[in-house]
């Protein structure tokens, strides 16, 4: 069954920019993912969930932190291209966020412009509460990291035979990555909870406290 979204390629050009942006001497804390997989040396702090001195988030800081996951799924959606063709339950999910994706994806400086509005409307306004800056900071950095798969792609973008499996496996695996990050991250907020997701979670914590 054909896909209804309408894939574009990917903006490599907007994460590279994303990427140096965050990376810069402004920004050191993300300079931590080439060394994700090491110990830290102590627990981190449970982020206080809340600005009005209760211990959950209230209803504003839930809906706005669940929306900003849409964000990265948006931007990867074309990693989607094989599952969704192949598998009718994940294109029964995709479905209903088609007309967001189209608008999403109209213009080409869309992502780049969503990324500065979070990054300095939301992760740097300390009138948002920590709950808020911290889950919009782990969707602009799963975003970024989409850059690795784009890079794998465009270094070796093949036709056919074992390199062709390969990528249809990255890109498939990238985007149901992407859609448990969305599920998990959006449901989580919309219950108050702190979602943190794996890779990611420590470099938000570092830009936010």
């Amino acid at each position: 069954m054909a896909s209804p979204v309408a894939f574009s390629s990917s903006s490599f050009s907007q994460r590279s920019l994303q990427s140096t942006f965050l990376l810069s001497s402004a920004n050191p804390s993300l300079h931590i993912l080439p060394n994700k997989f090491r110990k830290p040396r102590k627990l981190r702090s449970l982020i206080v969930a809340k600005s009005n001195g209760t211990d959950s988030a209230d209803v504003p800081d839930r809906l706005i932190s669940a929306l900003c996951y849409f964000y990265p799924f948006f931007d990867g959606i074309q990693y989607g291209k094989y599952v969704i063709t192949q598998f009718y339950p994940v294109q029964a999910i995709v479905q209903p966020l088609v007309p967001a994706i189209r608008v999403f994806k109209s213009f080409p400086l869309n992502g780049f412009l969503v990324f500065l509005t979070l990054y300095f409307v939301v992760v740097r306004n300390p009138n948002f509460s920590k709950y808020v800056r911290f889950n919009t900071m782990q969707a602009i950095v799963l975003d970024v990291l989409l850059i690795f798969p784009d890079l794998l792609e465009r270094g070796f973008n093949p036709r056919d035979g074992l390199g062709l499996d390969l990528i249809m496996s990255l890109d498939s695996t990238m985007f149901l990555f992407l859609l448990v990050c969305l599920i998990y991250g959006s449901s989580s907020c919309l219950l108050g909870q702190i979602p943190r997701l794996p890779i990611v979670a420590d470099a938000a914590d570092r830009q936010v406290l």
